[in-house]
C-alpha cells in the first residue's frame, strides 16, 4: 500500500512540474513594412460648408443609416459593398453621377463583379426605389462629403 502512495504522489509530482509554466524561447515574428519617403500625407483640409448644404449632408447622412445602405457600406471599410469613402472618391475621379446609378438610370463603376451588381441592383430596388429627388440628392451629398 506504501508503494502505491508512493508511486501516486510521484506521478502527481511529475504531473505537475511537467505541465507547469513553460516559457516559450521564441520571439515573436518581426514584420517590417517599409514605406515610400516620397509620399507625402496631406493633411486633412477643413471645407466650410453653407449650413444648408451642412443640413442637406445630414439628412443624407440619416436616409443612409434609416434605408440600410450601412449594412453593407461603412464609411472607410469594405463591407459587402465598397467604403463611402471609395465610392465617392471613384465617382469623383471619374465625374460620374451617383444619383443616376441610385436611380438605376446607370451602371454601377465602383464594384464591378456580377454577383455584387446582382445584390446592389436588389438593394436599390428595394430600398431606394422610392426615394425622392431631394432624398437621392442627401444621400449623394453625404457619401460626397466623406472624405
Amino acid at each position: 500500500m506504501k508503494n502505491i502512495l508512493s508511486l501516486i504522489l510521484l506521478s502527481v509530482v511529475v504531473s505537475f512540474y511537467s505541465c507547469g509554466n513553460k516559457k516559450k524561447d521564441k520571439q515573436p515574428e518581426q514584420i517590417t513594412i517599409e514605406t515610400n519617403p516620397e509620399v507625402k500625407k496631406e493633411a486633412p483640409k477643413n471645407v466650410e460648408v453653407s449650413p444648408e448644404q451642412a443640413a442637406l449632408i445630414k439628412k443624407g447622412q440619416q436616409l443612409f443609416k434609416d434605408k440600410t445602405c450601412i449594412t453593407c457600406h461603412l464609411t472607410d471599410t469594405k463591407v459587402v459593398g465598397p467604403s463611402v469613402k471609395d465610392i465617392s472618391r471613384i465617382y469623383k475621379e471619374k465625374d460620374a453621377d451617383i444619383v443616376a446609378f441610385l436611380k438605376s438610370e446607370s451602371d454601377p463603376i465602383v464594384d464591378t463583379n456580377p454577383g455584387q451588381v446582382t445584390i446592389m441592383k436588389a438593394n436599390l430596388d428595394s430600398f431606394v426605389k422610392n426615394l425622392k429627388d431631394d432624398e437621392l440628392q442627401a444621400i449623394k451629398a453625404y457619401m460626397m462629403s466623406v472624405k
